[in-house]
């Protein structure tokens, strides 16, 4: 019986609480003996509580009903009566279970286990009164960097200078014995600008004039204008985004529907700068072209219980917005925080209609978890609210004002990525305190009080004086020990070495692999001129299409001729409803949503002399369904219909553009062979123009220019724009299969293989040279200084010129080009920001 009674206060030391112990006398002789010592609680016991027994009875938690919150509740005991007594330490159950009497029931139940002598000043704390300063808790504190706080700027001064960031700094440089080193000189502040706003290297010429430019706020305003190339901005920074938010090209699940792309809409959310805060509450309120986010994976198969989309849902809302780690709670009580299962089922309930059943380490339940935000103190979720309901809730909390966390979190990412240490470290564990308190908390309300701009965060960072102090190397510092003195050196992105290859040595990758609107963030006037010169229109075969026509298919071609093929040659077209589009007898593209106009790269399809457009456009019913094409149309079925398209064709400086008007001709008779280039259709009448490009009831706006756009920068792809290859996996670029919120920074023995035996960088240089040898140089003189120019930035010392002449040899070929070019990229003054 007693070893029963014993068994179960044995688990309640995890699962109920221990009481006072009946030991016979051969027992307590048996236990250590009480250490001779005067017992300091906060030398002796506390470490000993804090390491083995707090997780289950501490901070809020107390199973069995026992806490160690404070002497009082120590006192109080648990289910089973109290632990102990003042000064009987021998009857104790606590001494008792500690002590390992019996093997099959010691406390803790998991981890180390108590040492004799750790048992020895247990008894003689309790003989000695069981003495536990008043100051001393194990409650959970407050939740750090939560709540909004407004912080004063510390008076401005010699050393400080004006920058809020620096004034913030200073008391903590002074605490420190910290002076604050002098600017980085220009050319290295440029470089590093350049890379951490537009992630590009800077263009020689743009480096020589900041150089020489004699203005007291030259990089002031240079991180303005950088931070103005909207385009290039957001080039860069979907890099960073993209790993946040699990956003790719191709991977799991994209095959089959179990994921989605967010692409489009998060590359014009950043060129357009949208605010934070509605950035944040069109992720977790979704829209349709938001939706990628919290749909998460559907994996296939059997999956944990912890990986079902509404907990990846809650994962990562909650480790992206709010710097919260829940994939331990996720499938049981955290091990590493004070985060429950039902805190993660809280979260995932707001991506279901129905209350979710706990289900701990695959083993349900039996008990349905309450809807609830993770800080409940910051507002209310209903548990039975519908699910619509819920995800506009969240929003709401997430975006308020009395979030301070949201910001908080925001501003130690971006601190992290230009410094490469957070002001919170890990950056997903914003329970942490921050080095510097005040900067953080400044920085935050800062963000919030103009609008939740980013980019006027970024360039508060930036412009300050800690930004652009000599770069420190932050490898041995450890957390414990680390001291602020400057900005680490950092190792280029994969997405940063391939485009610094791509700026060096002008190879790029030829298109994206998503459809994207590089018109956002541009005005209608610039978009218009540079991409729709010509003038363009909605054509059908009826003057009152855009009121209604039937529901049948009507043909259309449009001939043109050309002295030669073009070097540039792009078409976006669009059709309500659907259409298929033949150039010159070939195939090139279709499409079933006039909201998404398509596009397409039709050079190699076009030839000297005369070509066709041939399209097959067809009007669905109103119920959205192709017309029967062995029945006539019907005027009950009739509706809207209208198609768009333009061509890009340039020569040189030459536009050929064309595009959609009255001058097509159409047919609702089908032919064979109608879509071929010799054919001449019978009976053909001219297209009827029925509307402005914006017309109603389209209202397509600039949306047949964002699909244009793409033309921009063919031949000219960033990395961002593309799935991974060899070379950038090597370099880090993850998977994206989970949240990836930092990417290592130190060398792997993958990419040293890589970057010196790889296939895909091999074939890069290859290009590379032949680049070179197109563009010609005069002597190896010129190709030096243009290859250092470029890629360092600079010109290259007497030395490294000899070096590289000697490489070259007098006749240099492709392979003596390629070495160099390799000899050049391999340097650390290339592959590191400084």
């Amino acid at each position: 019986m007693k070893n029963a009674f014993i068994l179960t206060l044995v688990l309640g030391f995890a699962g109920t609480a221990p009481a006072l112990a009946r030991l016979t006398p051969e027992q307590v002789a048996a236990l250590p003996p009480a250490a001779e010592v005067t017992v300091d609680f906060a030398r002796d016991i506390k470490p000993v509580f804090d390491a083995s027994c707090v997780k289950c009875h501490g901070r809020g938690a107390a199973k069995g009903g026992f806490s160690l919150d404070s002497r009082e509740t120590f006192l109080q005991g648990g289910d089973s009566g109290p632990a102990a007594e003042p000064g009987r330490s021998a009857e104790s159950l606590l001494i008792e279970l500690v002590s390992g009497l019996d093997p099959d029931n010691v406390m803790p139940v998991k981890g180390s286990r108590l040492t004799v002598g750790q048992v020895g000043l247990f008894r003689a704390w309790i003989d000695q009164g069981l003495v536990w300063p008043a100051e001393v808790s194990f409650v959970k504190p407050p939740a750090l960097n939560l709540h909004p706080r407004e912080v004063s700027l510390p008076p401005v001064s010699e050393i400080a200078g004006n920058h809020p960031v620096d004034r913030l700094l200073q008391p903590y440089f002074q605490e420190h014995g910290i002076r604050p080193a002098a600017p980085v000189e220009d050319r290295g502040f440029a470089r590093r600008v350049y890379l951490d706003t537009i992630g590009l290297l800077p263009p020689p010429e743009e480096l020589a004039a900041f150089e020489e430019d004699s203005r007291p706020d030259k990089r002031q305003r240079l991180v303005e204008r950088l931070l103005a190339e909207n385009q290039r901005y957001a080039e860069h920074w979907l890099t960073f985004w993209n790993d946040l938010l699990r956003n790719d090209y191709e991977g799991t699940g994209y095959i089959d529907g179990g994921r989605k792309q967010i692409t489009g809409w998060l590359h014009a959310a950043l060129a357009e700068n949208k605010p934070f805060d509605r950035f944040v509450a069109e992720l977790v309120n979704p829209t349709e072209g938001t939706e990628g986010f919290v749909k998460g994976i559907v994996w296939r198969g059997r999956i944990n219980s912890s990986q079902t989309p509404p907990m990846q849902a809650a994962q990562n809302i909650s480790q992206v917005f709010m710097g919260v780690n829940l994939k331990c709670a996720s499938c049981h009580d955290s091990l590493i925080n004070d985060w429950k299962l039902a805190d993660a089922y809280g979260m995932a309930g707001i991506y279901t209609d129905e209350p979710l059943e706990m289900v701990r380490c695959d083993k349900p339940t039996g008990r349905k978890a309450e809807t609830r935000f993770l800080y409940p103190e910051l507002g209310e979720i209903p548990t039975d609210a519908p699910q619509a309901e819920k995800r506009r809730r969240l929003a709401e909390i997430l975006t308020s004002k009395q979030n301070g966390r949201l910001t908080r979190t925001l501003v130690n990412r971006l601190w992290e990525k230009f410094m490469g240490r957070g002001l919170v470290e890990p950056v997903d564990d914003m329970e942490q305190p921050a080095w510097c308190p005040d900067l953080l908390d400044w920085l935050a309300e800062d963000l919030a009080a103009h609008g939740y701009d980013l980019k006027h965060t970024m360039q508060v960072i930036l412009t300050s004086r800690a930004y652009q102090m000599p770069a420190v190397s932050l490898g041995e510092q450890k957390q414990s020990d680390f001291v602020f003195n400057g900005p680490g050196v950092r190792r280029m992105s994969a997405e940063q070495f391939r485009d610094a290859f791509g700026t060096v040595a002008g190879v790029w990758f030829e298109s994206p692999a998503a459809q994207f609107d590089l018109t956002a963030g541009r005005s209608v006037e610039e978009v218009d001129a540079e991409l729709l010169p010509r003038p363009v229109k909605w054509i059908w075969s009826d003057a009152g299409a855009a009121q209604k026509a039937l529901a049948e298919t009507v043909y259309l071609w449009k001939r043109f001729s050309l002295e030669t093929v073009p070097e540039e040659a792009f078409v976006a077209a669009t059709c309500d409803n659907s259409f298929t589009l033949y150039v010159n007898g070939n195939k090139v593209l279709t499409g079933s949503d006039f909201n998404q106009p398509r596009f397409a790269d039709i050079r190699s399809r076009l030839r000297p002399g005369e070509n066709v457009f041939a399209v097959a456009a067809v009007n669905h019913t109103p119920g959205n369904q192709p017309p029967a094409e062995d029945q006539p149309a019907v005027e009950a079925d009739a509706n809207p219909a209208g198609f768009l398209l333009y061509a890009r064709l340039r020569q040189g400086r030459q536009v050929l553009d064309l595009g959609t008007d009255a001058t097509w001709v159409c047919s609702k008779t089908k032919a064979d062979h109608w879509e071929q280039r010799d054919f001449t259709p019978a009976n053909a009448t001219a297209a009827v123009a029925v509307g402005e490009r914006s017309a109603a009831p389209w209202n397509l706006g600039d949306r047949l220019a964002g699909a244009l756009s793409v033309a921009l920068i063919h031949g000219e792809v960033r990395a961002s724009f593309v799935p991974a290859d060899p070379l950038t996996t090597a370099l880090g670029r993850p998977n994206r299969e989970q949240v990836n919120t930092t990417r290592p920074s130190t060398a792997t023995t993958l990419q040293a293989l890589e970057l010196t035996n790889g296939g895909t960088l091999n074939g890069l240089l290859q290009e590379a040279a032949k680049h070179v040898f197109a563009e010609g140089a005069a002597s190896n003189n010129e190709l030096v200084s243009r290859l250092y120019a470029s890629a360092l930035g600079r010109p290259p010392t007497p030395n490294e010129a000899a070096l590289a002449d000697e490489l070259l040899g007098t006749s240099p070929g492709k392979e003596q080009v390629e070495d160099l070019l390799w000899a050049v990229l391999m340097l650390p003054e290339f592959q590191m920001i400084y």
